[in-house]
């Protein structure tokens, strides 16, 4: 039964403000695109959501992330190692006639996508360099540079970003990445979300270990 066929749910269809700008983009069920956002061969999971004004290329992202306005996920690298940094080495096309663009450059951009794991919250502002991993669970802070890889359930922040902290101990990290409670039916988180919203990690754990996926 799909989701939009049972009462508990909302309609499943993505959400696209009008003013977004969407290139070669693939979102799932119930993602979310807000005011102004840009994206370019991105793909978005289940339930993600990009807030105002963000933008994000050559990046693939779980379900459940939560990104926040004015992000930038794969900012643009201009190349340093050329007389010049100008777009003009590499997009000629939009100053003069007969000049295309530089598909090697693009290749290399390409090249370098970004990959974002579940249930990732990237705070307001936060940019995210070329052909970073972010593992499951993490929280980038507001303003952080990511330049790094981000280890599953960390906080980092800062420019460029570190690690502030890990969000639960080693085991409780370990049986989480085990749980992996986004890959759930819809139909078991909704079941779920009472016990999300009350039980401690430890203890939401111990029930739900056993019948999650069921």
């Amino acid at each position: 039964m799909a989701d939009t066929d049972d009462l508990r749910f909302q309609n499943d269809q993505p959400r696209i403000h009008p003013s977004a700008q969407l290139k070669g983009v693939k979102l799932g069920k119930y993602a979310e695109v807000g005011e102004r956002v840009i994206l370019r061969d991105v793909t978005a999971g289940d339930f993600t959501y990009f807030e105002r004004h963000s933008e994000g290329i050559y990046a693939d992202i779980g379900r459940f992330c939560s990104i926040a306005s004015n992000v930038r996920i794969n900012a643009l690298e201009h190349p340093m190692e050329r007389l010049t940094t100008h777009k003009i080495s590499y997009r000629p096309n939009e100053f003069f006639r007969y000049q295309g663009i530089d598909n090697a450059f693009r290749a290399r951009r390409q090249a370098k996508r970004v990959n974002i794991g579940h249930d990732v919250w990237i705070g307001h502002g936060a940019v995210i360099m070329p052909a970073v991993k972010i593992g499951h669970g993490a929280v980038i802070g507001a303003n952080a540079v990511v330049t790094r890889d981000v280890a599953p359930y960390t906080i980092v922040a800062g420019n460029p970003a570190r690690l502030i902290r890990p969000r639960f101990s080693d085991d409780v990290t370990a049986r989480l990445l085990q749980l992996e409670w986004w890959d759930w039916p819809s139909a078991t988180i909704f079941e779920a979300i009472p016990d999300i919203q009350s039980l401690s990690i430890e203890n939401f754990l111990a029930k739900w270990e056993t019948r999650g996926a069921g």
